[in-house]
């Protein structure tokens, strides 16, 4: 399949969308969880397994539309689903976080309003995710406009990150609880407005020319079959385990560990930052010795920090500072190399199946990403329930270790699960 040529500011407005999908997502990611806990009094377990059901019914409803898109979307219908589930994502990632009626169990009212996001969520964002393998025709361009999305989405990541409080507190004239509602209220209408310019900025596509699958089992066998998939599936899988684990405790290591909870939001938004910097960082690594190669560098990097902060060689808050900063950055690296090779491993499975499968790879690859966050969130949970989170200093030594012994152990398996990748062995 060629791609048809498209001018750059339609590809730049188009990965804008990252932008908008990023509001949503890093507020859920960064926030929620510390907002179930901190501002509804949910008890962390009850909080950590509502993450965990939701995130993996995300990624159960992703693989659903990924299957039904390639069967029975054309270029056309994917623009006109996008457009169509603008409104409704907005108005569910508000009620994510609006209050609990009065007599409604607060486990069952976050549960019902985080499934509900999630299901328009995928709805909306497969479609998305699908569409941009149709606008890239070699690994050059597939990389760049990877690195666009990243840094629409780190700017994104980096208005929630550092935004979410003052501006919600601004607007709500009030900085408890209704602060998180009014900021979502807000990032929702922004995120509505900008992913209704990204779509309509993409051109009419020629329909695909590979035939639709006749039965949703052959899609999934044809995408299962395609080995370079399975392999950098498994591969994000560990690698979001960590990451999630990693991201998760900041705040929690800040408040109970450290007696600092603005400066754990602060740091965040540095943590944010870092991406704006280090995608075009990462973008000219893979110019330079290949994505592949880029990819080991990142785990390298990642690696001797965490290996630094579990030997306690990480001493102050500047230290600690820049140690999240340097990971976020080796992560940052990670996430650009698995969007950068997804195309290409679309391409490997299209070829050998001769069947459409671009947005059921996404579907499956959304699967992976939300389980991963789910038990990674779990995993979190769990721990910090053992180890008793209001237990202040106490707590510095378990914390440390939930933030870097987990997550080394995590990296070192996608690193080796990677190696095993035949797309990566050849370019090794």
């Amino acid at each position: 399949m060629t791609a048809p040529a498209i001018v750059w500011w339609r590809l730049l407005v188009y990965a804008a969308g990252d932008f908008a999908f990023n509001l949503y997502w890093q507020s859920m990611m960064l926030y929620l969880l510390f907002y179930y806990t901190e501002a509804l009094r949910l008890p962390i377990a009850q909080a950590a397994a509502c993450y965990a059901i939701a995130m993996a019914w995300d990624g159960v409803a992703g693989l659903v539309v990924g299957v039904w898109a390639d069967r029975h979307l054309t270029a056309a219908r994917y623009r006109a689903v996008i457009a169509a589930g603008t409104v409704p994502l907005g108005l569910c990632f508000v009620m994510a976080y609006a209050a609990p009626p009065h007599g409604i169990a607060v486990f069952a009212w976050v549960l019902t309003g985080h499934l509900l996001f999630r299901t328009c969520y995928s709805l909306v964002n497969i479609p998305y995710l699908a569409l941009s393998a149709r606008l890239c025709s070699t690994g050059a361009d597939c990389a760049r406009l990877a690195g666009w999305r990243m840094l629409a989405g780190t700017l994104a990541a980096l208005i929630v990150a550092v935004g979410t409080l003052p501006l919600g507190s601004t607007i709500a004239g009030n900085p408890g609880p209704v602060a998180y509602r009014a900021a979502a209220l807000l990032f929702a209408g922004v995120g509505t407005l900008v992913l209704l310019a990204a779509v309509l900025a993409v051109p009419s596509l020629p329909d695909h020319e590979m035939p639709a699958a006749r039965t949703s089992l052959r899609v999934l066998a044809g995408a299962l079959s395609n080995r370079a998939f399975v392999n950098l599936g498994a591969a994000m899988l560990a690698m979001i385990l960590a990451s999630t684990m990693i991201d998760k405790a900041v705040l929690y290591y800040f408040k109970y560990a450290l007696h600092d909870q603005q400066a754990g939001q602060l740091t965040l938004g540095w943590m944010m930052a870092t991406g704006a910097v280090a995608v075009p960082c990462w973008m000219a690594v893979a110019r330079r010795i290949g994505v592949v190669t880029g990819w080991f560098l990142a785990i390298g990097l990642c690696t001797a920090a965490l290996v630094a902060f579990i030997g306690g060689w990480v001493v102050g808050a500047l230290a600690l500072k820049t140690f999240l900063v340097v990971v976020q950055a080796a992560l940052v690296g990670l996430s650009f190399t698995l969007w950068a090779l997804l195309p290409g491993v679309i391409a490997r499975g299209e070829a050998a199946a001769r069947i459409s499968m671009g947005a059921v790879i996404y579907g499956l690859f959304a699967l992976i990403q939300r389980i991963g966050i789910g038990l990674g969130t779990l995993l979190l949970g769990l721990m910090l329930r053992g180890i008793g989170i209001a237990q202040g200093a106490a707590a510095s030594e378990p914390l440390r270790l939930a933030i870097a012994a987990m997550p080394l152990g995590f990296l070192l398996l996608s690193a080796a699960v990677m190696l095993a990748n035949p797309m990566v062995r050849r370019q090794v």
